[in-house]
């Protein structure tokens, strides 16, 4: 009898850590996060760091990505952006960054990474070795000017609530520094 209940129920529940966001208005700016597999730091290096940012750039050009604010912490970043279709320009961001970023660990032998990449992935991903990411990323649509200002403030002063810095334009990877009138390192759509 309980594994009868068992086996219905795994029918009707979603697997453990998929996403159960939904994007409804996939042209609309949605304040995003993405996370790094059991929050492993890999932003540690300019490196990673630039794959993020040139897979924006990629996106902002190819794909009509808007980001209007953003930032790159050690193992997760967010960002508001918006594009023709928002889930197929996210799924394209986190596929070639997981593979990018993964030939990067690869390269610089960070065997201790690797492992874990390969320790903590989702047991129904048995189409690769690694994972890089966490599933989902978390899509909250920006409905409203104040719900837009509130989640780019939060975005901004994300560095400084840890305590990495004193004011959120001393982050590097943000853009607080666009938002400041100042050169920052992608170009961001400012909403005011």
């Amino acid at each position: 009898m309980l594994s009868h209940f068992l086996s219905i129920l795994r029918k009707k529940v979603s697997p453990m850590g998929r996403s159960r966001y939904k994007i409804y208005e996939p042209t609309h700016p949605h304040f995003m996060t993405c996370t790094i597999l059991n929050w492993l730091p890999i932003f540690t290096r300019q490196e990673s760091v630039k794959i993020i940012l040139d897979s924006l750039r990629y996106l902002q050009k190819e794909e009509n990505l808007k980001l209007y604010a953003y930032v790159i912490l050690e193992n997760h970043l967010h960002l508001i952006a918006q594009s023709d279709d928002i889930s197929r320009s996210m799924r394209q961001f986190k596929s070639f960054t997981a593979k990018a970023l993964l030939k990067l660990l690869q390269k610089e032998n960070a065997q201790i990474l690797l492992k874990q990449f390969q320790f903590y992935k989702k047991a129904h991903k048995t189409d690769r070795t690694y994972q890089i990411w966490q599933e989902g990323y978390q899509p909250k649509l920006i409905q409203t000017d104040t719900i837009m200002i509130e989640k780019i403030h939060y975005i901004h002063e994300n560095p400084v609530k840890r305590g990495y810095v004193d004011e959120p334009v001393h982050w590097r990877y943000s853009s607080a520094r666009n938002y400041e009138g100042e050169s920052g390192l992608i170009y961001v759509e400012r909403f005011w």
